[in-house]
């Protein structure tokens, strides 16, 4: 990054701490999953991977130090995750995950750029885009050759632009008239969502089962149960159009039971999911013109929402929770002085 004389706004504080924070624990995730993989084409995309989240962690670092910022404790490969533990993970489930994680790299990177304002912010997170976006189509390339790429549901192709003719089209299901049939956009939205419910309750298990903590254990039981109910929910509604719900190949996790990753890191990574899962159902709401389906996206992110709530008091409560930099509170300090 170039050297500038102007200070950090706070939302370039903000987007440069949380990407401090991701890329740290996608190093220690990846770099486990390196020590393990077997197939050599998904071991390729899992290096390119994790050499670019190794390269993000040096450099935000160095910009900490230069902005004479204090650096995020973040994650390391020491205390984080024990790569000798066993093979936890399938070579698919890993492929499944890089790919979804370039995915919301690329959500990231974008948002964090459209906040940026100093010209080597912008060109951090803008190299960041198109490094997710490479790694986004290079994952999807090799899930593609091997067969593992789950498209979304195929329709017939419309034969000519229509309207909307009547406002029962916004309705959803009621004692008088049934649903209309879903449109594109809805059958996207529930694929998208049918699909990273199956990544968060396949983590949450293999998490679960490797905690020696039972709080743990039982907060991510709960969050697999969660995401197996939301997958039922939005299959269903798939399945009500007589369309056959997404459904992956072999993303399994084996019986190992030690210790792969601090606990603290597990947490970390099923927050981060959560709060992703609560911008995709907010995006899928926006974007669903049925009601029952706005409700159905509504009512499941209050749920996400409490669990995430509950997911932080634990992390509280062992001093696990990273807080953001911030401002003081100048009532306090102005108090403080008397």
């Amino acid at each position: 990054m170039t050297e500038h004389n102007t200070k950090l706004t706070s939302a370039e504080i903000a987007c440069t701490w949380t990407g401090y924070m991701n890329d740290s624990m996608s190093k220690c995730i990846l770099g486990y999953f390196l020590k393990h993989i077997e197939d050599k084409e998904i071991k390729s995309i899992v290096q390119t991977a994790y050499d670019l989240s190794t390269v993000h962690v040096e450099k935000l670092r160095a910009l900490f130090q230069r902005e004479e910022i204090p650096l995020p404790i973040g994650f390391t490969n020491e205390h984080d995750v024990n790569k000798d533990a066993g093979h936890l993970y399938t070579d698919t489930f890993i492929l499944t995950y890089v790919n979804h994680m370039a995915k919301v790299g690329m959500l990231a990177f974008s948002g964090f750029m459209s906040m940026s304002a100093r010209k080597d912010i912008r060109l951090y997170f803008k190299e960041g885009l198109q490094e997710a976006s490479n790694l986004y189509d290079e994952s999807s390339d090799v899930a593609l050759s091997k067969g593992l790429f789950i498209r979304a549901p195929y329709i017939p192709y419309p034969t000519e632009p229509d309207t909307v003719d009547s406002k029962s089209y916004f309705s959803g299901f009621t004692f008088f008239s049934k649903e209309r049939p879903l449109n594109a956009i809805e059958i996207s939205h529930l694929y998208m969502n049918i699909q990273t419910n199956i990544i968060g309750s396949k983590l949450a298990l293999s998490f679960a089962q490797t905690s020696q903590r039972e709080k743990i254990q039982n907060w991510m039981l709960r969050g697999a149960e969660i995401s197996e109910k939301h997958v039922q929910i939005f299959g269903k509604a798939l399945l009500d159009n007589h369309i056959q719900p997404p459904v992956p190949h072999d993303i399994a996790i084996s019986d190992l039971t030690t210790p792969v990753f601090s606990d603290r890191l597990a947490m970390f990574q099923m927050s981060f999911l959560s709060a992703a899962g609560t911008g995709n159902y907010a995006t899928a709401a926006a974007a669903s013109q049925r009601s029952d389906l706005v409700v159905n996206y509504e009512r499941l992110s209050l749920e996400i929402g409490q669990y995430a709530k509950d997911g932080a008091d634990i992390m509280i409560h062992h001093k696990w929770l990273e807080q953001p930099p911030g401002t003081k509170d100048k009532e306090k300090l102005a108090k403080k002085k008397e």
